[in-house]
């Protein structure tokens, strides 16, 4: 009697959620010992953030639950209401997939909804990306996840060890690397792609690209939301006296969200902003190949630590908010303050591309999250594993 296949169930959450997993998804989804259930929730089903789903299904995934999270405000309150919300519905959700295993991505503030909602129902729980220190909400909800989970897969052997030390038992912590560095390793294999795409975007924004460009995605900080419009507009004055045309991307839906997107809207529409274009939402693959051609990305995102790490391009990481995070000499830090940020582009236009560094990984993370995911002892039951 053939084995029956496991069901195994990635809630998406955010745009961030599916550029991190996507290559598992496509590996799990190409195994026949799996099959694939998606969760759509939060923001990816919003269209002021891009609506992920769309990019999804046109990739050829099948949504098989649409989860309303609401909290679309970008507040605190709406932070902790949206979770609540997410709690019960996708309770429903697991419900009614009755999957194996539930996928959890990473640690925006809606995991948690996943992760909790996994627990009490007794579906054992795979945590990708557990392990990694930044500071601010990001790093509660990490951890606390790692908590719920019973199987870790991780991106390098720094965040194997803090894991361990998190009581959690050797044998389920696997380091499989970051999938979003699949996503790196495919995106760079045709040249002639970012090329086109560089030469689409300029006609788009109207914009001289081709000379090189800055790629800016600055987000809000959760335990510093009240200064969000202050901290954009020194990353804006930076942009601007730069001089330099700039790709900028709105950010995520986190509180403080609409103060920052407020104050770009502000200094676009004043004109303040003249050689920038604003991009909602591109495919991973397509931003990959933006960060290819960029003279630098400048911001908050961690694509600027990882995918940037992988490929060499050279970042100016501001403020707080990837505090702690693993990182490779392509990253500068710097501080809220526009002669900085401004300095810091400017010496990393002379320096260039970076050496690559595999710190996140060598490019088949998907491939070994589905393996584990194909063959680990699905169990639910845990203790700390050290003596107090």
């Amino acid at each position: 009697m053939s084995t029956p296949r496991r069901k195994i169930c990635v809630a998406v959450t955010a745009r961030p959620s599916y550029s991190r997993i996507r290559s598992a998804l496509m590996a799990i989804r190409a195994r026949d010992d799996l099959d694939l259930q998606l969760i759509a929730a939060a923001s990816a089903l919003s269209d002021k953030y891009g609506n992920v789903v769309d990019v999804m299904e046109a990739e050829g995934f099948r949504i098989d639950r649409r989860v309303e999270m609401g909290g679309e405000s970008g507040t605190l309150v709406a932070q902790a209401r949206s979770t609540g919300i997410g709690l019960s519905e996708m309770a429903t959700a697991f419900d009614a997939l009755k999957p194996d295993w539930v996928v959890s991505v990473a640690d925006r503030f809606e995991t948690m909804a996943t992760a909790v909602a996994a627990a009490y129902m007794n579906i054992p729980l795979a945590h990708v990306q557990g392990g990694e220190v930044t500071g601010n909400i990001d790093e509660k909800v990490r951890h606390a996840v790692t908590k719920l989970a019973d199987l870790h897969l991780v991106a390098n052997e720094k965040a194997q060890e803090r894991v361990v030390r998190m009581g959690e038992r050797a044998s389920r912590v696997i380091v499989t690397g970051c999938p979003s560095i699949d996503v790196a390793r495919e995106a760079i294999a045709d040249p002639s792609l970012a090329d086109a795409l560089v030469r689409q975007l300029g006609d788009r924004t109207g914009l001289d690209l081709g000379h090189g460009f800055l790629i800016v995605s600055q987000h809000s900080v959760t335990n510093e939301h009240g200064d969000g419009p202050t901290q954009i507009a020194r990353t804006a004055e930076a942009v601007a006296a730069s001089g330099l045309p700039a790709l900028w991307f709105w950010p995520n839906l986190d509180a403080g969200s609409d103060g920052v997107s407020q104050t770009l809207r502000a200094w676009r529409d004043e004109g303040r902003l003249p050689r920038v274009g604003f991009i909602q939402n591109v495919p991973p693959e397509d931003f990959i190949r933006l960060l290819q051609r960029c003279h630098c990305i400048v911001g908050n995102s961690s694509v600027a630590i990882r995918e940037s790490a992988w490929l060499g391009a050279p970042a100016v990481n501001i403020g707080s908010r990837q505090s702690g995070r693993d990182r490779g000499a392509n990253v500068q830090d710097v501080n809220y303050d526009a002669d900085e940020i401004l300095a810091a582009i400017r010496r990393q236009m002379k320096v260039g591309h970076y050496a690559p560094d595999t710190l996140y990984g060598d490019g088949h993370a998907g491939e070994k999250i589905a393996a584990a995911l194909a063959t680990a002892t699905p169990q639910i039951d845990k203790r700390l594993a050290y003596d107090i």
